[in-house]
């Protein structure tokens, strides 16, 4: 893992080389396997034509080239010191006729505020440098238990992004600040960061992230990406370091619909330490077996448009058009005004960090000293030149000054963002008499600032859903000025199957991924406008 010493190389330094630079160098098992979904992987492997433990190498080859140097994406924290043993047993299992699903041999990565048996789980902090559980988070066993290969964990925004208002997305302590691979100077969003520049990058097919509000389909959008926020309820957080057991949920981001659903398929299921998940076995099954470009044919989609630039706006009717061309009846829809609901919710979660965080600071091993919210304050102060050199912890000093989940005020503020939340969705849905509604998913990507911190400007459609517990997916939309821009998904509780159909759809349809370029910025115009 690297730490602090690299700080001012990882915010100054230009890329040692660019993609076509590295790919030069790149051993042909490594560049075989860019942009290679998870059909094609089992292809390659069906075929002879590779082995799970060669495809594990390829990958590991990459991170090694393009995430280590290079372009140095510092997306991936560390890998598993068995992932090449894991896929040799994925291998055999083969060999033998006895694969344990879609999923056996696939290398995945897994967001490093997870617990994975092989690594230590840090949320990106010193605090938690030791916080080796040697226990796998319970959506991680799911995965192992169908042959996945876990090849390692994903860099993210520090403590998930809920430590400052002025954070800055991607950074942490342990990994450094993650670099997108659209334009290297730009942001990654959060705080799946690492995830999503990952599986953009082709360092895994698919990768685990976790959302709060937006921490999956912002990184997904910006990174070009497939990103699902799950219903709430159908995938396990135990053994996940928590902000907030109202809306934390882990959730699959891959290259395409198709290896989202896979991936989510074996995401799904009941884990009797975590009590919204005692339905989910009910939901449990192939969402990749549905898919079909004709499942747009007659589908009646909602709409509404908030305030954005004029180049997304351009991009987003030529969205709406692609929805209509498939087959969608496409109906405009005004969001209703809902006062309130921002304070609520961030009442919420900062009640539900402390005593979320509390208790799972409380179950790490002996040799993670921070043992609840108060003593990550301690440590933070304590080692304030590497942890804080940007932004503080303003968030945290608020959420220790919480009064527990049994205060009035908290109850009051968790029934009101429920409800608004909620209504906002459903007087959509009902005023369009559709199933799902559509909008931008966030602006393109800003420029990573240290100094000020994330400059969000435009559209955010991640609020509603978050808190509402409602899925939510992104599907690309397309470049806008040489940046990913995302087309968000929505339906009420459990309709995640048929986000995915419709996204499925849609990305057929359009097909407005573009792959990565590594380019050191993004060249803008900023001469006189009135001559040409």
């Amino acid at each position: 893992m690297r730490h602090l010493g690299f700080l001012v190389l990882l915010l100054t330094t230009a890329p040692a080389a660019a993609q076509n630079g590295v790919a030069r160098e790149m051993p042909a098992a490594a560049a075989a396997v860019s942009e290679k979904s998870i059909d094609e992987l089992r292809a390659m492997i069906a075929s002879g034509a590779s082995s799970s433990e060669q495809l594990t190498k390829a990958y590991l080859d990459r991170i090694a080239l393009l995430d280590r140097s290079g372009p140095m994406l510092r997306s991936v924290i560390a890998t598993s010191p068995d992932a090449l043993e894991q896929a040799r047993a994925s291998d055999a299992r083969r060999r033998a006729g006895k694969p344990l699903g879609p999923l056996d041999g696939v290398p995945v990565l897994i967001k490093d505020n997870i617990e994975t048996k092989e690594l230590p789980t840090t949320a990106g902090s010193l605090a938690l440098k030791d916080n080796h559980t040697r226990r796998d988070a319970p959506v991680v066993a799911l995965l192992r238990a169908q042959g996945a290969v876990i090849l390692g964990k994903t860099n993210l925004s520090e403590w998930a992004n809920i430590r400052s208002s002025k954070s800055m997305s991607g950074w942490s302590v342990v990994g450094g600040l993650v670099r997108n691979p659209y334009a290297l100077d730009r942001s990654s969003c959060g705080s799946s960061s690492g995830s999503g520049a990952a599986v953009a990058a082709s360092l895994a097919a698919v990768a685990v992230g976790t959302e709060t509000d937006g921490s999956v389909v912002c990184p997904a959008a910006m990174n070009g990406l497939v990103g699902l926020k799950p219903t709430i309820g159908l995938v396990s957080r135990t053994h996940v370091v928590p902000i907030s057991h109202s809306q934390d949920t882990p959730g699959p981001m891959g290259r395409s619909v198709k290896d989202v659903a896979l991936l989510f398929s074996g995401m799904i299921g009941a884990d009797p330490a975590d009590a919204t998940t005692a339905a989910a076995d009910r939901h449990r099954r192939d969402y990749a077996a549905g898919l079909s470009a004709e499942g747009l044919k007659g589908m009646r989609i909602g709409y509404w448009r908030p305030e954005m630039a004029d180049d997304l706006g351009v991009a987003f009717d030529a969205a709406l058009a692609q929805l209509r061309a498939a087959g969608a009846t496409v109906v405009e829809v005004k969001m209703p005004k809902l006062d309130g609901l921002g304070d609520a919710e961030f009442l919420v979660l900062k009640a539900e960090l402390k005593a979320d965080l509390d208790a799972y600071l409380a179950t790490t091993p002996a040799s993670v000293k921070t043992r609840t919210l108060a003593q990550v304050i301690a440590f933070n102060d304590a080692n304030k030149a590497a942890e804080m050199p940007f932004f503080g912890q303003e968030i945290f000093l608020d959420a220790e000054k919480t009064k527990g989940l049994a205060d009035p005020d908290y109850k009051a503020a968790r029934e009101k963002s429920l409800r608004l939340a909620k209504q906002g969705l459903d007087e959509m849905m009902k005023a369009a008499g559709a199933q799902i509604l559509v909008t931008p998913t966030y602006g393109t990507p800003w420029l990573s600032d240290p100094a000020h911190g994330d400059q969000f400007s435009g559209p955010s459609a991640s609020e509603l859903p978050a808190v509402s517990g409602y899925p939510h997916l992104t599907v690309p939309m397309g470049l806008v000025d040489g940046l990913p821009a995302g087309l968000s998904f929505i339906g009420a509780a459990f309709s995640d199957g048929l986000l995915l159909r419709a996204g499925y759809a849609y990305e057929q349809q359009a097909k407005a991924r573009v792959a990565p370029s590594f380019a050191p910025t993004i060249a803008v115009d900023l001469g006189p406008r009135g001559i040409r």
